[in-house]
């Protein structure tokens, strides 16, 4: 199954981690990415703590668990390679029912930021 099927398809929940450029990590709980295709996905980020360790440090990884399957689901190695501030972007990216806690508030900036998948492998373990 490639990433754009998975993600459209699963439901879970997935964390993304950051660390800035000393090495402080940090970890946000982040809804499924957007899938550009099986190399490249985006995230909407306000500008809080891991937008700003990707400034510094543009490696990340993701973890996703997938709903009700006990240890299921990818976690995702990624690289930032680029971001946008396009509003009209942004909004169309938003899916309609994501929870408040998760649109940014008005005083804060949206950003569209892309991402070069390096490697995925299983929530546990190192092959499917």
């Amino acid at each position: 199954m490639n990433l754009r099927d998975y993600f459209e398809t699963t439901q879970g929940f997935g964390v993304l981690a950051t660390a800035s450029a000393d090495g402080t990590v940090d970890a946000a709980v982040y809804a499924r990415p957007h899938v550009i295709d099986d190399q490249t996905v985006a995230f909407l980020m306000a500008d809080r703590l891991s937008h700003a360790n990707l400034q510094s440090n543009p490696h990340a990884a993701y973890l996703f668990h997938e709903a009700d399957k006990g240890f299921k689901g990818k976690r995702l190695h990624l690289t930032r390679i680029a971001e946008e501030t396009d509003p009209e972007k942004i909004q169309a990216l938003r899916r309609p029912n994501s929870p408040r806690s998760c649109v940014p508030k008005e005083s804060e900036t949206s950003t569209l930021v892309t991402f070069r998948v390096d490697r995925v492998r299983p929530l546990v373990g190192e092959a499917d």
